[in-house]
């Protein structure tokens, strides 16, 4: 699995990165998505608690290892979205994610 995306600022174990991009591609997989900024992805994910649950689960523990990322979960009547942001620094990182 090409894990050449992950920026060098993230401090998870490298032999622990393919198995977080297997986490974020199976989160991502199918969900609709939109990009209102450079530095702003949003993600319409299945509304689904166990859905959310595993997002602000992942969420958590990306911040723990790239702490560039801001996530925001919201739940609504409609669904549930989780918006990914970067510095305008990591941009790059979020086209990479986009594009997963």
């Amino acid at each position: 699995m090409d894990d050449a995306w992950v920026p060098e600022a993230c401090t998870l174990p490298t032999a622990d990165r393919p198995f977080r991009v297997a986490e974020l591609d199976d989160l991502l997989a199918g969900a609709a998505r939109h990009r209102p900024s450079r530095t702003r992805l949003v993600v319409e994910l299945e509304p689904r608690p166990e859905v959310a649950a595993r997002a602000a689960d992942l969420a958590v523990r990306e911040t723990g290892c790239c702490s560039f990322f801001t996530f925001d979960l919201t739940m609504t009547g409609d669904g549930v979205s989780l918006a990914i942001s970067v510095p305008d620094s990591r941009a790059e990182v979020l086209d990479a994610l986009a594009v997963r």
